[in-house]
């Protein structure tokens, strides 16, 4: 396949205007800058002044394709296989979701609470592995532990902790029967688990229904709080008494997580808004 012009700035001018009708002028050029960093290791303000920087025909074509990708609705982390999380870059494939803003906003609210240095920390259905990387990295001393059912999830994971010089301990276990003897009380547990009813599929975005993991996204409307009366019924057995267990939520449970957490003896039940002002995230103490 051959291009007449093979200038960046052209090209990138071009792509713009394609994507333009599905996802906007400025989130495309976000997403053309991304690419155009990551293919050719130039940041948007290097852009600017190489703008008669050209392109090879593998490397047109290299663009070519992504851009084909994002106009089929491909999130752009997927593309490119990786995400930012906290100032950390994040390995992503198909077998873990993307990490997301709200995400950062649960480590910061466990970052805030007083809960002390050296804290045996255990983040259930890690996926990537962003929210136990992010603990590890911004808590003094963490000892964190990892668990997903997900072998795959869990590979990938690890490469995310090794790339980003983090020490987290990754085990594959299923919370629904769990067979890990950990032998010794968690300071803290945090989940993001699975939470969006299958009646509210028809809600979803296109890029996040045709690419990201359906075992990561969705539960049965009969029982939507399946995964969080599997970590209370764990945390039981697993979580200090005092020991303080952080969920992210969908906002349309918000309630019904709080009343599950005060009817098995949780304290200071907590629900906080995200920076949108949706109940994303839940505290509570174990008594």
């Amino acid at each position: 396949m051959l291009w007449k012009n093979n200038r960046l700035s052209d090209l990138k001018r071009s792509y713009i205007s394609e994507l333009a009708s599905i996802y906007g002028e400025s989130e495309s050029k976000q997403q053309l800058n991304m690419l155009i960093d990551y293919f050719f290791g130039l940041s948007r303000s290097e852009q600017a002044v190489r703008y008669d920087f050209r392109l090879s025909e593998s490397e047109m074509l290299r663009m070519h394709e992504a851009v084909k990708d994002l106009k089929r609705n491909k999130p752009i982390q997927y593309i490119i296989g990786e995400a930012e999380f906290l100032d950390m870059r994040i390995k992503v494939n198909d077998n873990v979701l993307i990490p997301r803003p709200e995400t950062e906003e649960l480590i910061e609210l466990i970052a805030k609470g007083e809960i002390g240095p050296n804290l045996n920390i255990l983040d259930i259905g890690t996926g990537s592995g962003c929210i136990a990387l992010a603990l590890a990295k911004n808590l003094d001393n963490a000892r964190v532990s990892a668990l997903d059912i997900s072998k795959n999830a869990l590979k990938l994971a690890d490469e995310n902790a090794r790339i980003n010089k983090l020490e987290i301990n990754f085990v594959s276990d299923d919370i629904h029967n769990p067979a890990i003897d950990w032998g010794h009380e968690f300071d803290v547990i945090v989940s993001n688990p699975p939470y969006i009813r299958r009646s509210e599929e028809g809600l979803m975005k296109a890029n996040v229904l045709e690419y990201e993991p359906h075992i990561a996204l969705f539960v049965e409307d009969g029982d939507p709080l399946l995964f969080y009366k599997a970590i209370v019924g764990f945390a039981a057995v697993n979580l200090k008494p005092g020991g303080r267990l952080y969920f992210e939520i969908n906002e349309a449970l918000a309630t019904d997580v709080k009343i599950m957490l005060e009817e098995n003896s949780y304290n200071n039940v907590g629900v906080h808004k995200d920076i949108n002002g949706k109940d994303r995230m839940v505290s509570a103490l174990k008594a």
